[in-house]
């Protein structure tokens, strides 16, 4: 667990096997629509997000961008990250697809991506594999920084090791939060030292009438997003917090003037619902072929 006292917006955690580092606090833009995304993102960028989670399916990969090549920071400054949903048929075309990504969050012979991941484990062993080998091309070629992948239980990530040359994956993307904390996983994962980010760790506002919740968020006088946030950071875990709202994208950033003492932790933890917490989906921990 993150030493609750020291944790700042500038954080960076460093990736296994890797000299590569990464901002401990993200931006997520799922269902973030062109219109509003590069101004989103902008907007983030202002108030001290370092790091913006996209992904092919999202569709706004070229929009992320923009934003920051527009927002007067260095390239090197912003950790951008994407995502391969569908394997394309062969190492080649999945590498050409996932290029494609590059070439559009980054224009030119030297652009990069930050850290590219394997979206989804649902499609199989076989395209499991060809995903990874075109991302290991990217990696060794420069391309990308850092590879991984997304919505992995143990077996899928133990199954890599029968062909990846890179391993262990540098980041495991999976859903995060006190009512889905995915222990088993999670704890491979530290075991491992690969990083663990939270994807809806807001649970899309779903909870913030949870009376444990508002509880803490009163005692702390902090919003219940806040709070959640405060609580992926202090689990160690890499939050995603996603809003087109501009106080709220601040407010989502505004958590380093408190702390969550280990009561409030303790009854967050206590939240947990295993499976049926999870709004969008938790890793099955067993292969799935």
């Amino acid at each position: 667990m993150a030493s609750a006292a020291k944790l700042a917006i500038t954080d960076l955690l460093p990736l296994p096997k890797s000299s590569i580092k990464i901002p401990r606090l993200g931006f997520g833009i799922y269902l973030s629509p062109s219109s509003t995304c590069v101004a989103s993102c902008l907007h983030a960028l202002k108030n001290g997000y370092r790091h913006i989670d996209s992904a092919q399916y999202y569709r706004n990969e070229t929009e992320m961008g923009e934003a920051v090549r527009q927002s007067g920071l260095k390239r090197s400054d912003v950790f951008l990250t994407t995502k391969i949903l569908a394997a394309a048929g062969s190492v080649e075309k999945s590498y050409q697809k996932c290029l494609n990504s590059v070439n559009q969050i980054d224009p030119g012979e030297q652009g990069y991506v930050d850290l590219f991941l394997i979206h989804s484990p649902s499609s199989g062993t076989e395209k499991r594999k060809e995903m990874w080998g075109a991302l290991e091309r990217l990696l060794e070629e420069g391309r990308v920084k850092s590879i991984g992948v997304s919505n992995y239980g143990v077996g899928h990530i133990e199954e890599m090791k029968s062909y990846a040359k890179i391993w262990p994956p540098h980041v495991n993307q999976i859903e995060l939060h006190p009512w889905c904390q995915q222990r088993t996983i999670t704890s491979y994962c530290a075991k491992e030292k690969i990083i663990v980010e939270a994807y809806s760790p807001l649970v899309r506002n779903q909870k913030a009438h949870d009376p444990t919740l508002k509880t803490i968020s009163k005692r702390r006088g902090a919003t219940t997003a806040q709070v959640l946030v405060r609580y992926c950071l202090q689990k160690g875990w890499v939050p995603l917090p996603k809003s087109d709202t501009p106080h709220r994208i601040e407010e989502n950033a505004n958590v380093y003037g408190f702390e969550l003492d280990e009561a409030d932790m303790n009854e967050l933890d206590g939240l947990d619902q295993g499976e049926e917490g999870a709004i969008v989906e938790a890793v099955r921990n067993e292969i799935t072929k």
